[in-house]
């Protein structure tokens, strides 16, 4: 059984090599939910959503997120109607949106929502949610007209990450508990993966839940991480813009500083081979291989890459 910590887009798009090369039936994702929201009364999980779209074969790799083929009618009408606009939700994409608000409102837990989605959709592996409880990511900036307070989409999506960022938090963190069965997974795991997310709101959420930073660390297994910065950048998002706020560098050997004493091994991409060498220093075993997936063969060979170092 492999255990992945997974959020947002590079994970899901590293997850669809993984099930190419490991029985995706042996596979539970750990999800994160802090970038989740609440938005004309329905319950949105965006990272979940992308690995259940991506993993079920139905998500739109040219725009990057959502559903492909998706159409705007219902957005456009709410524009329309003076609702804000600046999270675009899909037709298509609302369809999700407005089942798991319904099964929610009917009693069910977010882990069982999640496991009825992924049933329906054809999700190969195990999808759970890093807690059932409401964690919010935070993101304290220094906005136009002095310090705000945002939430993580807000910060991410409306104010497309423009405003210096002076802090991130967990909101309600310290109260949530990890959701039923994570933390089995995690002790009876083979082999535990760290997908290339954004080091500070996908993968930081998750191990901040009480008792998910102890069980990866007490796990009798191998941990391997792997890099979501090439060449002094992310690859996708906004990890250059929260990074410096944790007073990390930007690079490949500053994300395998927050994972020391957590991982055993490190892939950095070949951009930054020369990084090796301080990424060893700091007790990793590092693996230089090609980490950006153009294709789902370029994912599975990258996957395939972080089984061998487990």
């Amino acid at each position: 059984m492999l255990v992945a910590l997974a959020g947002g887009v590079g994970a899901a798009r590293f997850l669809r090599g993984l099930v190419r090369s490991h029985p995706p039936e042996a596979i539970t994702v750990v999800g994160n939910t802090g970038d989740d929201l609440r938005l004309h009364g329905l319950a949105i999980s965006p990272d979940l959503d992308s690995v259940m779209y991506t993993l079920a074969g139905l998500s739109d790799d040219e725009r990057g997120w959502g559903l492909a083929g998706e159409t705007w009618q219902v957005h456009d009408a709410l524009v329309r109607l003076g609702e804000p606009g600046w999270f675009s939700l899909g037709d298509a994409d609302i369809a999700t949106h407005l089942l798991r608000t319904r099964l929610l409102a009917e009693g069910a837990s977010l882990s069982q929502v999640t496991l009825e989605l992924c049933r329906r959709l054809g999700v190969p592996v195990r999808l759970v949610p890093m807690s059932d409880d409401r964690v919010e990511t935070r993101v304290e900036v220094d906005g136009p007209d002095g310090p705000e307070d945002l939430g993580f989409q807000e910060y991410w999506v409306a104010r497309r990450a423009a405003d210096p960022v002076r802090r991130v938090r967990f909101s309600g963190v310290e109260h949530a508990r990890p959701a039923p069965g994570v933390l089995d997974a995690i002790a009876a795991a083979d082999g535990i993966v760290v997908c290339p997310s954004n080091p500070v709101v996908s993968v930081a959420p998750i191990l901040a839940v009480p008792g998910l930073l102890e069980a990866v660390q007490a796990a009798p297994c191998r941990t391997v991480a792997i890099s979501p910065i090439v060449g002094g950048a992310p690859v996708r998002g906004m990890a250059d813009k929260l990074l410096p706020a944790w007073g990390v560098e930007v690079s490949a050997r500053g994300v395998a500083g927050l994972y020391a004493g957590l991982a055993d091994a490190f892939v950095l991409d070949q951009v930054d081979a020369e990084q090796a060498a301080d990424v060893t220093s700091l007790g990793l075993q590092a693996a230089v291989a090609p980490t950006v997936m153009h294709t789902p063969d370029d994912a599975a060979a990258l996957a395939k890459t972080a089984l061998s170092l487990l």
